[in-house]
């Protein structure tokens, strides 16, 4: 399945750990690296201390004009530059899945302006949302993100902008992974 993903915490892997911080509810055990196979791993090889697994899925919550501007501006991963990363997996709570398809798009983007504020940061910082919920993971959704070491502070203003919103009322748990793509791993 080509659309599944599997992050890797330990001692292996290209991505090199900056900083781990949980900014809602319990970190991550502490890794060395993370390694992102595109595949679903049903249990940690040795040297990994955890692994989140997630599917991309169609666009969630976009209109028709917002998913074509995404298409039309939205960098691929794995560009030379974008040596730093960020992994961001969050769960939302119970009342925020209590809500209906079209409640959660009027917080998502009418109150909280999630679509339109990050594409104000593209093509700079590239990202993949992966679903883990219906995987029976620990957490909802994982965010990776990859950006060039001068598009940082914009990275950090993105982050900071989103979490300032509505929306992120309802974030139970979420956790900051910080990372350097190192090749020598």
């Amino acid at each position: 399945m080509e659309r599944a993903y599997t992050f890797l915490g330990g001692a292996d892997g290209p991505w090199r750990v900056l900083r781990v911080e949980g900014i809602g509810g319990e970190p991550l055990p502490r890794a060395a690296r993370v390694d992102v196979v595109n595949a679903l791993i049903a249990v940690p090889p040795p040297g990994a201390n955890w692994l989140l697994r997630g599917v991309t899925s169609n666009e969630r919550y976009v209109t028709r004009a917002e998913r074509e501007r995404l298409i039309a501006i939205q960098p691929g991963l794995g560009r030379p530059q974008a040596s730093r990363a960020a992994l961001i997996p969050i769960r939302k709570s119970a009342s925020w899945w209590q809500l209906s398809q079209d409640e959660r798009r009027e917080i998502i983007e009418a109150r909280s302006e999630h679509i339109s504020t990050g594409m104000r940061y593209l093509p700079a910082v590239a990202r993949r949302l992966h679903h883990s919920r219906d995987l029976g993971e620990p957490f909802d959704f994982i965010t990776w993100f990859e950006y060039a070491p001068e598009h940082s502070e914009e990275f950090e203003d993105l982050v900071a902008r989103l979490r300032a919103t509505e929306e992120w009322k309802y974030v139970e748990r979420e956790v900051d992974v910080r990372l350097i793509l190192d090749s020598a791993a």
